[in-house]
Order: structure tokens, then C-alpha cells, then sequence
């Protein structure tokens, strides 16, 4: 089928158009993309023809036909034949005047829709394979380059992790998360009861989803963290009854659970330690050999070891797993109040009136000496493997480092003073908390409030971030391991005596 050949090169007078349009020549030419054009045409013919009271057809002819039709003009052409092409000189001048910038730029886009569907008409099958070919294997480059990409920033995370361990490993890691803390609001602070008598101590289990209190109702309970529900009660026992039911029968004072969250371990007043299964809080085994109430308990981080520490003055190892004694070590020249261990094979402890803290080193069976505080340092807890915060009753808060025997910084009345005029004391420090490798540790006292500090780098530094409002004593303090929540336990009275009730 004929097409229209669209010549660029601008029109001579003799061809028509006033030298100002384009020739538009009727040839055997492609005329793909040319539609638009031919339509455009035919409207301005169609136009001048009715202009003249007929309407005329436009048809698209060889050539030979072309010369033809000029020879043997019909009965309708034959005045236009006449002028001497006067009729087609007077359409070219008016497609002339008609053709605008707008028109213009119309058919150089058309100029380039057909130069581009002419290349992919004349890509060949070896082109077209060759191209796909190219596609193919950029595509192949891309994902080669993601996937590099990606391994570098696992190995990367694989680093920082194994870097991170061998930080812990060393007691040095330190993570600074102290600025991403905000104080508590009211309404997020959670209120569960179940207790008769002051909680004594608690413990979190590892994987966050359940607290263990105890208390000197001598009952252990087992609270679901997010309904904020019982699970489970492990009732008092009763002399004599110890074949239908075995419990505590004293004041239960201190607690520890394994980091794997098997065993539960908790020591009374009537120097007991008893075994749990963590699980189904179901009664194991007894440990005796304590001479006075027990009141600390420490699981050894990825074992089954046991440190306990007692009234008596001395530190006794277990082995939970095997259910057997291992040994015990002396030091001490007062009660010890408190106890704390880590992943290493030795313990810290706190000495109550004898004011010092003891690192015991279990396998040399040696022991290091700290002193610095001025009362009866009553709690102590390991922020790392290095470092340690105690507190006391004089009102003071301290930070430690293993190799130093006196402490970093050391913050007086960190609770303020209560009292007359002249009489002034200053609220004692009744628990601590650290969240591991952190920089965050709390306070805890009579004066109804808990108190998040902010340890400087180095821990040379200790500067507080905020008070929590509790009312009574907060005889025990635990941070979850994700460090997204902070439990206190909390009773009307110390959990060592009754020298005041609040």
C-alpha cells in the first residue's frame, strides 16, 4: 500500500507553498506512525472542499495513477486544471499559513516515534539475543553486588557481635542507653498483690515472662509478667506435713534462678535453701549446712553452681545439677548481707557491719578486700564483670572496679536525710540494680521512692536520672534482661527486721 514520504527540505515557489511549507509527495514509502498526519491532511482538504459547496475524497494512488488523474482531470477538476495550478498554489499557501510552531512540534515527535519503531523494526534475531544477552548479565552483575553487599554487613553484625563478647568476656562493655530512658509515668506503673506479709526478694526469669516474689508470709509466687496474673502459689509449710507438702517455714529472704530457667533456688530464716523447678515450681531438693539465716543466693551464669551466703559469715558453693555440697569459704568478720556473680568462677559479696566488699576468687580460694563505705553495706550487684555498685546505710551509693580497692565515685545521701532539726539521718539504701554491660543502675529505699542513675564513662561518674514513686520499703530491685522493664519489691517493713513500718 502506497505512504507518504515527508521530506524535511523547505518547498520552492514553483513547487507550491510560497517556499514556506513542506512537500508532501504520495510514494511507495513506509507509513508506520503517520496516521495522525494523513488525518490532519484529509481535515484541511475536506475543509477547503466544502468551503466550495462539495466535499471531495481522498484516496492514496501509485504514482503512474497520480500522473494519470493530472492528464485526464475530471468533469470536477477541470476549472482548477486551467489556473495553471493557481488551486494547488492557493491550498499550499493555506497549509502554509495554517502549519504553526505547535504543529511543528507535533511531527518532530512523530519524526522520532518512527525513527525509533523503525530501529526495532530493523533489530535482527543475533541483535535482539545479543541485547537480551546484555540485559541478562546486568542483571546477574546487580544481584552479585547485593549479594556482596549483604555478607559484608553480616559479617559486619558478626563482628560487632564477637567484639561485644569478648567486651562482656573482659568485664568492660559498656553500653550507653542511659539517654534513651524517660521518666515513668502512672499509668504504665503495674500493681500486683498476692502477698500477706513485706516482699523480701524477686527474681526475673531469662526469658522475661515471669517474676518470682517471695515474702515473710513464707509463700513463693510465680506472676505471668504480661496478664499480671498468679500462675502459681507455693504455700507455707508445716512441721510434720512435710510428706503432703513441702514449703518454707520461716521468712523466706533471698532467691536466685539459673540463666537457662531451670532451677529456682530460695533461703529462709531456718538457714534452708530449697530447690524448684522453675517450670511447675515443683519441690527438688533441700541443701542444708548454713548455721544462720541465709540471705543471699547467686546461680553462676551458664552453670548449674550455687553461691549462697549466710548470716553465719560464711560462702558455700553447690552444685544444683548433681545435688551436692562443694565447699565453703570464710572471711567475713560480720553477717553478710549480699551476693552477686556473673559468668567467672568467683562471687562478690557484701559485708554488712564489717564494711567491706569481697571478691571471692573460688578456684584459688582467695579472696580481694574493698572498703570505702562509712555503715553496714546492706546490698551489692555486678553491672559487669568488672565493675560493681553497693549501697548502705548511711545513705551512700558506690561505684567499684575489681582492681581498685577503693571506690570510683561514691554518692552520700543519695536518698536524701529525713528527721528532726539536729537529728537528721539519711534514708539507708535498701536494694541496688544494674542492668548488665549498661550504663543504668537504680536505688532503692524507705523513702517511697526508686531512683535511676546514669553511670558516667569509666564508671567514674554517677548522676541521677529520675525518681519512681513507691510507697514502703523497696527491699528488692530487678531489671529485665531486654532492660524494658524495672520490678520492685516492695513492703511496710525492711525485710531484715522491723525498725520502722511505712
Amino acid at each position: 500500500m502506497g505512504g507518504i514520504n515527508y521530506n524535511s527540505r523547505p518547498m520552492r515557489e514553483s513547487e507550491g507553498m510560497n517556499g514556506r511549507g513542506y512537500r508532501a509527495e504520495f510514494g511507495s514509502g513506509v507509513s508506520v506512525g503517520w496516521s495522525m498526519w494523513v488525518c490532519w491532511f484529509v481535515s484541511l482538504v475536506e475543509e477547503r472542499e466544502i468551503g466550495r459547496g462539495r466535499m471531495s475524497s481522498f484516496f492514496i494512488k501509485k504514482k503512474g495513477n497520480l500522473k494519470a488523474a493530472k492528464e485526464k482531470p475530471g468533469p470536477g477538476r477541470k476549472k482548477a486544471a486551467v489556473g495553471d495550478g493557481k488551486v494547488s498554489r492557493k491550498i499550499s499557501a493555506k497549509l502554509g499559513e495554517e502549519i504553526s510552531s505547535d504543529s511543528e512540534t507535533e511531527i518532530s515527535n512523530l519524526d522520532r516515534k518512527r525513527k525509533a519503531m523503525d530501529e526495532e523494526i530493523e533489530e535482527t534475531p543475533q541483535e535482539k539475543k545479543l541485547r537480551l544477552a546484555k540485559l541478562y548479565l546486568e542483571q546477574l552483575r546487580q544481584e552479585e553486588e547485593e549479594k556482596v553487599e549483604e555478607e559484608e554487613y553480616e559479617r559486619d553484625l558478626v563482628a560487632g557481635r564477637l567484639q561485644e563478647e569478648v567486651l562482656e568476656q573482659q568485664g568492660k562493655l559498656q553500653r550507653s542507653i542511659a539517654k534513651d530512658y524517660q521518666p515513668f509515668e502512672t499509668k504504665n506503673i503495674r500493681v500486683l498483690r498476692g502477698h500477706q506479709l513485706p516482699v523480701t526478694c524477686l527474681v526475673i526469669s531469662p526469658d522475661d515472662k515471669y517474676i518470682f516474689s517471695a515474702a515473710k508470709d513464707c509463700t513463693i509466687i510465680k506472676w505471668d509478667v504480661e496478664s499480671g496474673k498468679k500462675v502459681h502459689t507455693i504455700r507455707r509449710g508445716r512441721k510434720g506435713m512435710e510428706d503432703k507438702h513441702v514449703g518454707h517455714t520461716a521468712h523466706v529472704l533471698c532467691m536466685a534462678i539459673s540463666s537457662d530457667g531451670k532451677y529456682l533456688a530460695t533461703g529462709d530464716k531456718n538457714k534452708l535453701i530449697m530447690i524448684w523447678e522453675a517450670a511447675t515450681c515443683k519441690h527438688l531438693y533441700k541443701f542444708t549446712g548454713h548455721k544462720d539465716a541465709v540471705s543471699g543466693l547467686s546461680f553462676r551464669n551458664g552453670t548449674h553452681q550455687l553461691y549462697s551466703v549466710s548470716h553465719d559469715r560464711s560462702v558455700k558453693v553447690w552444685n544444683v545439677e548433681e545435688n551436692a555440697y562443694v565447699e565453703t569459704l570464710f572471711g567475713h568478720q560480720d553477717g553478710i548481707t549480699g551476693l552477686d556473680s556473673l559468668s567467672r568462677e568467683r562471687c562478690v559479696t557484701a559485708g554488712g557491719r564489717d564494711g567491706t566488699i569481697r571478691v571471692w576468687k573460688i578456684t584459688e580460694e582467695s579472696q580481694l578486700v574493698f572498703r570505702g563505705h562509712g555503715g553496714s553495706i546492706d546490698c551489692i550487684q555486678l553491672i559487669n564483670e568488672e565493675n560493681m555498685i553497693s549501697g548502705a546505710d548511711d545513705g551512700s551509693v558506690a561505684l567499684w572496679h575489681v582492681s581498685k580497692k577503693k571506690p570510683l565515685v561514691t554518692v552520700k545521701q543519695a536518698h536524701g536525710i529525713h528527721g528532726d532539726k539536729g537529728l537528721e539521718q539519711p534514708y539507708w539504701i535498701s536494694s541496688v540494680a544494674a542492668l548488665q554491660n549498661s550504663d543504668v543502675v537504680a536505688t532503692g529505699s524507705h523513702n517511697s521512692k526508686v531512683r535511676l542513675w546514669r553511670c558516667g564513662q569509666g564508671f567514674r561518674t554517677l548522676e541521677p536520672l529520675f525518681d519512681v514513686t513507691v510507697t514502703g520499703f523497696v527491699n528488692s530491685l530487678k531489671f529485665s534482661s531486654s532492660g524494658e522493664f524495672l520490678v520492685a519489691g516492695v513492703g511496710q517493713e525492711h525485710r531484715s527486721g522491723r525498725w520502722w513500718r511505712t
